[in-house]
């Protein structure tokens, strides 16, 4: 799995344009899915920042946080705007950060008040999908990226 920063490196403009749709709303909202192995899939809303080359979030105890300790694998989509609607979407696993400095630096600069109910996940990207159109075109123009690929 590969860290935010070296996604960006193997797929500049993929990662750019995730940047890009990750940061159209101020708040870092995406939607995450996860899964159990005897459950379906389930959505959830979420928010993400890209902190020091690393795609983080700090989860309150939920089902998505309990789906993420007992499994890890993950996808997230970016929010779509109907006006511009080009997409984002990654796969991976997430991990748990229990380095105190780490989630104390990744927290300073956090949208909301981040106390010791949170846990620090960093989202480690296998996958992503850059997909680009304007609000008249169809189909969107796709850019892939796996990790291991040229």
């Amino acid at each position: 799995m590969s860290t935010w920063s070296e996604f960006e490196t193997a797929a500049p403009e993929i990662a750019a344009g995730g940047r890009r749709l990750l940061a159209a709303r101020e708040d870092g909202q995406a939607l995450l899915a996860t899964v159990r192995a005897d459950d379906p899939p389930r959505i959830h809303p979420i928010t993400v920042w890209i902190v020091d080359g690393h795609l983080y979030s700090f989860l309150l105890t939920s089902a998505k946080r309990i789906d993420l300790e007992r499994d890890g694998r993950y996808a997230l989509h970016t929010q779509q705007d109907h006006a511009a609607p080009d997409e984002f979407s990654i796969r991976g696993r997430a991990q748990r950060v229990d380095d105190r400095t780490v989630r104390d630096a990744v927290g300073g600069g956090w949208s909301f008040e981040v106390d010791d109910t949170y846990d620090l996940y960093e989202l480690l990207i296998q996958s992503a999908i850059l997909g680009l159109r304007r609000a008249d075109e169809w189909p969107p123009r796709y850019s892939r990226w796996s990790e291991g690929s040229a």
